[in-house]
């Protein structure tokens, strides 16, 4: 008979086993499903650092720095499922470099090091993966996979993998600077050209301001004009003889080219107002046919205190023409048309920096009347050229008992270091200029200068004019204007004259010293701000208005200066 208590022992011992059994069989499920979902997360985790955003970079932290277990680790996974994520690894790493090396070539890295850097690393991956051996992983089935091969090739990448994160780590600061180099170019390139557009339409606005005519100004003419056809009797010199002061060599002459009516009177104005023996001074003022009546109007309707005033058209010479002024003849050419007349602003800013050359009065013949004086005037010795921006200060008979020395021309000098200087008015790359003048030659200003007409005769010239202005018919010689034409007919027959004789500036350089100015001669209101317009330098404009007729009918009547 069995004993009860063995019994009892056997079947609690059976018990206990079981129990055991059954504990060790769920801890061995749950270190398998542990193990399963560590490979699950890392996995997850692994495929996850691998993708790249749009520019190329993992979209957390490019990868770095992590501190996650890759299931490159674990030993206990089955070889194939390991070699597929070894290689995945690689393959991520790989793409991870190419989009590195596609960034730099886009930020156009200075140093193109880095791009090379990215692209052997990329190759380097395609290199190990095509190594013979390790192609032999890839082509067999999970039983035939050889561990120490596999464990080789894990190695490996391994140490790829790291050299990639090292070098993405480095770099990462450099391509974040880059960028931001990158940006800060594209922004001052698009500011440039919004820069260089406005640039361009405000020299075309500023031409048209500084060209244009002003309404008033042109009410003026327009009135004086009026009053010339109402009452030809009262204006005209037709059938009445020739005073003969117009051409006594005794007197002292002036030459005033405008189509200006107010200004030319500001010149004559201020000129009589400081001459001390105002008689003995004699104006010949020439404008242009359209003009003439306006002018004859505006000179006869006050005395001048025993001046003369001589009002002509350019029409009245007859030697002027196309036949014998290169400037006219010029001026039937239809390219040299087209530069000057066209008046499209995407045409008349396509040479920014000439723009203002562009302006049709630089062959105007008013402009060009300055080379023909001896024979506009044969029976003079001198004569005092005065263009109709400047407002005389004091009496100027000074300037006739300066001994000339032989000389053609009493001009300032305008130069002062570099400045002013040939160089900047002629184009010496010509072979003609670069062998005829110097280019560290002085310049010197027109708007008042004093011509002896018998050195000029001796010496011809307006024949030099002439060979000159044929020349440049192309513009090659000079850019345009009167200046560097004169510049070169006397370059050798200028004499210098005193700088408080001729003050320049006053339409362009607001900071001319008062002192300087009360001491000229002449001041000269050269540049784009003339005073006449609403533009004018307010400093400088009371110089120029108290010589202007306001108490005559038409000013009134039209507004000017208001």
């Amino acid at each position: 008979m069995p004993n009860p208590r063995l019994s009892g022992t056997t079947a609690r011992g059976g018990a206990a086993s079981s129990f055991k059994l059954l504990a060790l069989a769920i801890a061995a499920c749950a270190v398998v499903f542990f193990f399963s979902s560590i490979t699950f997360v890392f996995t997850s985790s692994a495929a996850d650092s691998s993708d790249l955003d749009a520019s190329g970079f993992n979209s957390g932290s490019f990868g770095l720095g992590s501190t996650r277990r890759s299931v490159l680790a674990l030993k206990s996974d089955p070889l194939k499922p390991r070699l597929d994520q070894i290689r995945k690894q690689a393959e991520d790493h790989r793409t991870l470099a190419l989009a590195y090396a596609s960034y730099a070539r886009k930020l156009k890295l200075e140093n193109a090091k880095l791009v090379r850097i990215f692209a052997d690393l990329s190759r380097n991956y395609s290199d190990l993966m095509n190594k013979p051996s390790y192609r032999a992983l890839f082509d067999s089935d999970g039983m035939s996979i050889d561990e120490s091969v596999l464990r080789q090739f894990e190695k490996e990448v391994k140490e790829r993998i790291k050299v990639t994160r090292q070098v993405i780590a480095e770099a990462k600061e450099s391509f974040d600077n880059q960028l931001k180099i990158q940006k800060l170019k594209d922004t001052i390139f698009q500011v440039n050209e919004q820069l260089t557009k406005a640039k361009k339409q405000g020299a075309f606005s500023s031409l048209i301001a500084a060209k244009s005519i002003p309404k008033s100004l042109h009410c003026v003419a327009m009135r004086l004009m009026e009053e010339r056809i109402a009452h030809p009797e009262k204006y005209t010199d037709e059938g009445k003889p020739k005073p003969p002061e117009l051409e006594d060599p005794s007197l002292y002459h002036y030459a005033i080219f405008s189509d200006n009516v107010i200004a030319a009177s500001v010149v004559v104005n201020s000129a009589v107002k400081n001459a001390k023996e105002p008689w003995k001074h004699v104006f010949h003022v020439v404008t242009d046919k359209m003009n003439l009546g306006a002018m004859q109007v505006m000179f006869k309707l006050k005395e001048y205190n025993g001046a003369r005033v001589e009002v002509k058209a350019v029409e009245d010479y007859k030697f002027l023409n196309s036949s014998y002024v290169p400037v006219l003849k010029q001026l039937e050419n239809a390219k040299l048309q087209q530069f000057y007349f066209e008046n499209k602003l995407e045409n008349a800013t396509k040479d920014t920096t000439n723009m203002k050359f562009r302006n049709p009065k630089y062959l105007s013949i008013l402009n060009h009347l300055r080379f023909y004086l001896p024979e506009m005037y044969p029976k003079l010795n001198r004569i005092l050229f005065l263009d109709d921006d400047i407002v005389v200060q004091k009496d100027l008979t000074g300037l006739w008992k300066i001994d000339m020395d032989g000389k053609v021309n009493g001009a300032v000098e305008t130069c002062f270091g570099s400045f002013h200087r040939y160089a900047q008015y002629m184009n010496f790359s010509h072979p003609l200029i670069k062998k005829k003048f110097n280019p560290n030659a002085c310049a010197w200003a027109y708007g008042m200068n004093f011509f002896d007409l018998d050195a000029w005769r001796r010496v011809n010239c307006t024949a030099d004019y002439h060979y000159w202005q044929n020349l440049n018919e192309n513009r090659t010689l000079w850019k345009l204007g009167t200046l560097p034409p004169g510049l070169i007919t006397f370059y050798s027959t200028t004499k210098p004259l005193d700088k408080s004789w001729h003050v320049l500036g006053l339409g362009y350089n607001p900071s001319i010293s008062m002192d300087e100015i009360r001491n000229a001669a002449v001041v000269h209101f050269n540049g784009n701000m003339k005073p006449w317009l609403d533009i004018a330098m307010n400093q400088f404009k009371p110089i120029w208005e108290k010589h202007v007729d306001y108490d005559l009918e038409f000013v009134q009547g039209c507004n000017f200066g208001m």
